[in-house]
Formats: structure tokens, sequence, C-alpha cells
């Protein structure tokens, strides 16, 4: 065996402090690589690639591929280690940011789009499994919690740093785009060579499974997935199309949401060990069905950019979808099931743009009325998980959906 495979000879507390910095570390690197890839996007593509809406469309349907095809993650585990494949995807993820700024072209940001896309898309994978396996069951909000509101503060110390670099210092977009790809490839090196091999309770699976039992978690992942939607597509072109929201306006909204999940991502988290996954959800889609109902209605930028930030908190609630997997889930089960997962989570991001961009064109309200919806049907599906989940306890119907295939 490989001294690099050599489990650890740490104690137990050890081994779970090495795999929360492994998780944290690597969480960061996204936050900071993505964080510039995001920030620029919109700027870098109109200026440097004389993007129109119809391109910026193709990109971000793009982007969404790989997150769709996420799936295959699960057959990349026959040559790599999960540990190892985090640490692969967060340098192709790191490569393709640093690349976007030498290829202004249309086909040259769709090309280095796809490569950023295809390593953040399995990382993020792959962290949902890592997350699951490494984390105790009751231990896991909180952790998670913790890890959220630090990568926030990484974002606002990254986009802050953007924004001083292009307002005041004229920096050109290649150099940030360079500075970022190599920042995240250091510290991939960093995380391979810094942490061996941690030791996982159980060998998971290496092709797809999916399981009838799991349903629940399931239709929950792909409302989940509807719901990113409205917010990342329309929630943010509502403010620029209706309230002429400028860059700056929009970078303001983007540092308030950063300060407001460091601020309560850790709370949250507590709150869903604390109060059970339920509770949290149920009061997660009560307060969406009123976000997407108000953003309908709503005439003042000030109460618009409010729902904005109160909609983004909302997300660090995911927290509470993850644990319930965990709480249900076969051991073996849990990689494979994070691709399969996220590919379902994805369904939405390739359909659901062009046709809410169709009904927007009749009436944008109606695009937060369906959005209203959609919370509304994620709400039934929360009152369905049970306030104590566990395999064969995962939802509340009497009788278990037991049946399998793999």
């Amino acid at each position: 065996m490989n001294v690099r495979d050599k489990y650890h000879t740490l104690n137990g507390f050890s081994q779970d402090k090495h795999a929360q910095q492994f998780l944290l570390l690597s969480a960061i690197c996204v936050a900071i690589t993505f964080s510039v890839w995001q920030a620029l996007l919109n700027n870098f593509s109109v200026e440097q690639a004389s993007f129109t809406g119809t391109e910026i469309g193709i990109l971000q349907t793009l982007r969404e591929i790989p997150g769709f095809l996420a799936f295959g993650a699960v057959f990349l585990l026959l040559l790599l280690k999960e540990q190892y494949l985090a640490v692969v995807s967060l340098a192709i993820l790191s490569i393709g940011v640093g690349l976007t700024g030498f290829f202004p072209t249309s086909y040259g940001l769709y090309a280095t789009t796809i490569v950023m896309s295809v390593g953040f898309h399995y990382f993020e994978t792959i962290n949902t499994s890592l997350q699951i396996q490494w984390l105790g069951k009751k231990e896991a909000p909180a952790v998670m919690g913790k890890i959220l509101s630090k990568t926030a503060m990484a974002a606002l110390i990254t986009f802050s740093i953007i924004w001083c670099a292009m307002e005041f210092l004229q920096v050109p977009y290649w150099v940030i785009y360079v500075i970022a790809g190599i920042l995240g490839c250091v510290m991939a090196l960093y995380l391979f060579l810094r942490f061996p091999l941690l030791p996982k309770k159980s060998i998971q699976h290496r092709h797809l499974v999916i399981r009838k039992r799991y349903w629940l978690y399931y239709a929950l992942v792909f409302m989940s997935g509807a719901r990113r939607q409205i917010f990342v597509v329309f929630a943010g072109f509502l403010m620029v199309d209706k309230f002429g929201f400028s860059v700056e306006n929009m970078a303001m909204l983007f540092i308030i949401n950063q300060i407001a999940t460091v601020w309560l991502a850790p709370k949250i988290g507590r709150f869903v060990g604390h109060f059970g996954e339920r509770n949290v959800l149920l009061v997660e889609y009560i307060g969406l069905i009123i976000v997407f109902v108000a953003y309908g209605l709503v005439d003042n930028h000030w109460v618009a950019s409010s729902l904005y930030v109160i909609d983004n908190i909302f997300f660090a609630m995911a927290i509470a979808t993850k644990t319930y997997f965990q709480k249900i889930a076969s051991p073996e089960d849990i990689a494979s099931t994070s691709g399969v997962s996220f590919t379902i989570n994805h369904i939405a991001a390739v359909v659901l743009p062009v046709f809410l961009g169709m009904i927007w064109m009749i009436s944008p309200a109606l695009v937060f009325y369906i959005g209203a919806g959609m919370a509304v049907v994620s709400l039934g599906l929360a009152l369905l998980v049970p306030h104590i989940p566990k395999p064969g306890h995962e939802s509340l119907f009497k009788r278990n959906m037991a049946t399998e295939f793999s």
C-alpha cells in the first residue's frame, strides 16, 4: 500500500479535527476561486468578449451541464479515492478560473467555463459525500453551519479585494483571474500534501445506486434545485430590470448577503441540531412562500433588497436536507447517492431558465408566483419528513417503501 493511502494512526478526536480542517480549507478554496469568477463574469463577458443576452444564456446553460452529469463522479471513484478526487476537482476549478482572462471570446469563455464548472460541480458532489461520512450525526449541523459561515467570510473578503482592485488600481481582468487560479492550485496542492488519506467508516458503492426508500430526499433535492433557479436567475434580474440596480448596487447586495451568512449560518446549524430537520424545513418553505409572493408584488427597491437578502439566508437551511439524508442513509450508499442527488438537483437548472424566461416576457410577477407554488410543493414534502428520521423511517408514510434497485 502506498504511504499516502495508509490510514491515520491518530486518535478519534484528531481524525475528526483533521477531517473538519480538510472540509473547511477545501470549501474556502472554492469560495475564493468561484467568487472571483462570479464577481467578474458579467463585466468581463460584456467588456472583453462582447456578449449579448444570447451568449450569456448559452454560457449559463453550459455551466449547469456538468452539474446535471454529476452522477459520473461515482465512476471516477473506480480510479481515485474520494478525498483525492475532491483535491483534483479543486485543481480543475482553479485552472478553469485562471485561464478565463486569456480567452476573451465567446468560444473561449464557453470552454473555460466548462472546465471551471466540471471542477466546481464534481467537488460539490464529493464534498457533500465527505461531509456526511466524516461528520457525526449529532455534530454535523453545527459543523456545517460553521463551515458555511467561514466560507462566506472568505467570499466577502474576496469580493472586497476585487472591488478595491478594480475601483482604485484598475487591475486587468486577466491578472485577477490568474492570481485566483494560482492561489486555488496552491491550496489544492497543500490539501494533497498536508492531509494523508483520512479513514472512512464504510466502503462506498462504486456504481449508481437508486433506492426507493430515498424518494423523499430525491424530491426535496429536486425542488431545491428549482428554487435555486428562481433566486440565481430571476431574483437578481428583477433587481436590475425593475429597479435599475447598478453593478455597485448588486455588489453591495452580495456583500450584505455574505455578512448575513457569516453571522447566521452557525446559528442555523445549531437550530437544525436542536429542533430537527423537519421543523427547519417547514420554516424555510413557509418563509419562501412569503418571499416569492412578495417578489411578485413589491414596488419598493428597499423592500426588494430586503427580500433578496432574506431569500439568500434561506440557502443556509439546506443543511437540514443534508443531515436528513445522513440520518436515513445506509453508510455505503452516501457517495453514489450524493452524485445522483446532485444530478437531480440540476434537472431544473437545465429546463427552468428557458421556460420561465418566456413567462418573464409576459409577466415577471408570474415567475415568482410559480416559485411560490414550488415552495408550497416543498412544504408538502417537508411535512412528510419524520421528527426522528432513521433507516426504515424515512417518511411519515406508515408503509415503508422498501423496494430497492441498483
